[in-house]
């Protein structure tokens, strides 16, 4: 058997309340390559053999997204970064992108386990785990940091799903989501400031997604009473797929790719706890202190046409 770039295969399939329902995830960087509900695909998938593209269901610890430079400043020591996005000079998507987790899997669910070592620009030590565990409308996802070092630790975590309602094409799919704020961003797709949504980024009444060019985090989310923000993107037929994420899931950012293999417009959907250079602006930041733990959870479910 060929070795794949996203490591070993993880193949979850459940029969439930009459549904059935799958995952399809890779090994390096515990990368969410697949959900189905009764054969329907709510995430988009891409080849295999071939790595995960633009980042496509990635987990990004211990921070998403972006920081300026690379550099950042700790108890008044420069820190510095490997500068992992060099088209515009920038540390991107955290420190385990490329790292083959360890797994341990049942038929319902899997964790994948890796840890973050002190390294150049990330003194800490940090003990990570992300479960998927199949239910009977999709999947949940529960990531767990544990800060193992001897000092305080900052961190966020951002997870990087493009999600589709089987193959409708992108002109037959409206996206909907909660935010009333948006982060201006610089050339360099770094923070300048939040504002309001423009009329252009507003998807709180839905937009279609063929007319949709997003590279675009959103802020001041709407929670449900059940404690979760929720994104859909449906279609012609008004089946959804719904992407939720909890509390502690602050932020979120949309992506439009129109590069993704077999998809004319992806639609990345990107729970984060904070949003790009938080490491510089304390914006959405988590100081874990040692021994502490953070959990957060966000996930997948499908939503049929009545």
């Amino acid at each position: 058997m060929s070795l794949d770039p996203t490591g070993t295969q993880i193949h979850l399939s459940i029969e439930r309340d009459g549904r059935v329902v799958t995952a399809d995830i890779g090994q390096v960087g515990a990368v969410l390559r697949g959900v189905t509900v009764d054969g329907v695909d709510l995430v988009a998938r891409f080849p295999e053999g071939t790595p995960a593209p633009s980042c496509s269901g990635t987990v990004l610890v211990p921070w998403p997204n972006r920081i300026r430079d690379g550099r950042w400043t700790h108890e008044g020591a420069v820190q510095q970064l490997a500068i992992t996005e060099p088209k515009l000079s920038n540390a991107i998507h955290g420190l385990l992108r490329y790292t083959a987790y360890v797994v341990s899997e049942s038929d319902s669910s899997v964790t994948l386990r890796a840890n973050v070592v002190p390294q150049i620009g990330y003194p800490f030590l940090l003990e990570t785990a992300v479960t998927y565990a199949l239910t009977a409308e999709g999947v949940t996802v529960t990531h767990v940091i544990r800060n193992s070092g001897a000092e305080s630790a900052p961190i966020a975590i951002g997870t990087h799903p493009f999600i589709t309602v089987g193959n409708a094409p992108a002109a037959e799919l409206t996206v909907t989501s909660t935010g009333a704020e948006h982060i201006v961003v610089d050339e360099r797709l770094l923070p300048v400031e939040t504002a309001p949504v423009t009329e252009e980024l507003d998807l709180r009444s839905g937009r279609v997604l063929a007319d949709l060019h997003l590279d675009t985090a959103y802020a001041s989310l709407a929670f449900d009473e059940d404690g979760r923000s929720r994104h859909r993107i449906t279609d012609a037929a008004g089946n959804s797929t719904v992407l939720w994420q909890d509390e502690q899931f602050g932020y979120v950012q949309f992506y439009t790719g129109r590069d993704y293999p077999g998809q004319d417009v992806a639609l990345a959907c990107e729970p984060m706890t904070a949003p790009a250079d938080a490491f510089n602006s304390g914006e959405g930041l988590i100081w874990l202190a040692p021994g502490e733990t953070f959990t957060g959870s966000w996930g997948i479910s499908y939503e049929p046409a009545v």
